[in-house]
């Protein structure tokens, strides 16, 4: 009998350590990857392929002929989010106004895309660059990796298409999990006025992602810490991982898409985009760029980049 309660005791204290050892994992993750904090293995200019660039406030974009318009919503859990509105003259006033939505990348921010929002600029289009929740000038202590902010950014495309009357054509455009985003959004109901979708090194979904990350820095599996940290990031912060999913979202969107994927990029690999560009029903095209690791095609041929953008953009903006 003492030796089965031996037994068990011990089974017991295996369980309470295990327990603790989940929980502080599950906690470190949390903190690694979800909460607003710097990110040691992720610089937020690297994020949006601007590593090495320097950092400048709107005001000082030089390549900028109208003043920036600051603009907010405030989401139905009350954060207040930011973002900026880039007019361009070169448009006629008298005509449907040409719109791109610029969307950043992990722990990034909007003023970290001036080398793509100075492409979009030359080629005639206003911009508008929001700072997704937990980034930036926006409110928020938690990353959303698209899931939460695809309804933030259908909210600032209502917004833009009142500011405009509807007689606006936009177009969404994303790098990293700014790519994610733009394709979680196309799964949502959208207005007639978004006419094309261009995602840039997005990942299929956030469980894979995270799951993917997991096993490359720490050599982990992903079961059991990414189900209880999706758990607990659902308890915390109202989303979790399984529900995050550009795939499942792609399936319902018919709205036009190009994807962009460098073929060294270790960070989302390759094999994601084909499981995306596979998912979407609408129109879709898909261009791989062979020296380009992480969000950085338009660096590794900026050339190639703006070619294959504007083609795609003149075939649905009339």
């Amino acid at each position: 009998m003492k030796k089965k309660q031996k037994v068990l005791m011990t089974l017991s204290a295996v369980t309470v350590l295990a327990g603790a050892g989940l929980g502080y994992g599950v906690h470190y993750l949390y903190d690694f990857a979800i909460a607003r904090n710097d990110k040691d293995f992720m610089n937020s200019a690297a994020a949006s392929g601007s590593a090495g660039q320097k950092v400048l406030p709107y005001e000082k974009w030089t390549f900028l002929k109208e003043k920036p318009q600051y603009c907010t919503q405030t989401t139905a859990d009350g954060l207040k989010l930011k973002g900026v509105y880039l007019g361009n003259p070169q448009q006629d006033k008298n005509k449907t106004k040409k719109l791109i939505i610029l969307v950043h990348g992990y722990t990034s921010r909007g003023i970290l895309l001036r080398q793509y929002a100075q492409m979009f600029y030359h080629m005639g289009y206003d911009l508008f660059i929001p700072d997704a929740r937990g980034h930036g000038m926006s409110e928020g202590d938690y990353i959303g990796f698209g899931w939460p902010d695809r309804i933030d950014l259908k909210n600032w495309i209502n917004q833009m298409v009142t500011k405009f009357d509807g007689k606006v054509d936009i177009a969404l455009w994303g790098v990293s999990m700014g790519g994610a985003e733009v394709m979680m959004t196309a799964g949502e109901k959208l207005p007639s006025q978004v006419k094309c979708i261009i995602e840039d090194c997005g990942y299929d979904s956030t469980e894979d992602e995270l799951s993917y990350q997991l096993k490359e820095m720490f050599h982990l599996p992903s079961f059991p810490v990414i189900p209880l940290a999706s758990a607990y990031t659902e308890l915390r912060d109202g989303y979790n991982f399984y529900e995050s999913d550009a795939v499942a979202q792609l399936k319902k969107n018919h709205l036009p898409m190009l994807f962009i994927h460098g073929q060294k990029d270790s960070f989302v690999p390759v094999e994601m985009v084909d499981k995306v560009y596979k998912a979407t029903q609408g129109p879709k095209e898909k261009v791989l760029f062979p020296n380009a690791t992480h969000a950085k095609s338009y660096q590794s041929d900026p050339k190639k980049y703006q070619q294959v953008v504007s083609d795609f953009l003149n075939q649905y903006f009339h």
